[in-house]
């Protein structure tokens, strides 16, 4: 499987936001779509960060409340790793496990074309194992 199959599957809708956004309105963003992280785009609709919830955690313990006072760009990780759709889904699980990040966008020809979480991942592996179990029962059954 690849990528790609993934945004087939779950769409390629994209929650952004800007650097110079106050970290409030990117949280209330996260919260309404109920996801983990937004992808932070330049004034050319480029990829200039991400902001996830383990990049509010962290400004949260060292900042505290004062982590409202800040803009999006403040708290943002980057540059970001990126892949396209037609990575293997193997290969960007490895990434993300050996990297320790939950969120991958999809880049093709320059542009974003969706992002990719683990659980989107880990339900693509859990699919191919089921599939895979299934055609050796098939098998065997012969």
């Amino acid at each position: 499987m690849f990528v790609n199959d993934i945004l087939k599957r779950k769409g390629s809708a994209i929650t952004s936001v800007t650097a110079g956004q106050p970290i409030a309105e990117a949280l209330a963003l996260m919260a309404q779509h109920r996801i983990g992280a937004v992808l932070v785009v330049d004034g050319a609709g480029g990829i200039a960060g991400i902001l996830s919830e383990r990049d509010l955690v962290r400004a949260m313990n060292k900042n505290g409340k004062a982590v409202f006072d800040r803009t999006v760009g403040d708290l943002m990780t980057s540059p970001v790793v990126t892949c396209t759709p037609k990575d293997p889904v193997g290969a960007i699980e490895g990434m993300m496990t050996a990297q320790r990040f939950r969120h991958v966008p999809v880049v093709e020809d320059g542009k974003i074309v969706g992002i990719v979480s683990i659980g989107d991942v880990v339900k693509t592996r859990i699919e191919e194992a089921e599939a895979e179990v299934d055609a050796l029962r098939r098998y065997i059954a012969l």
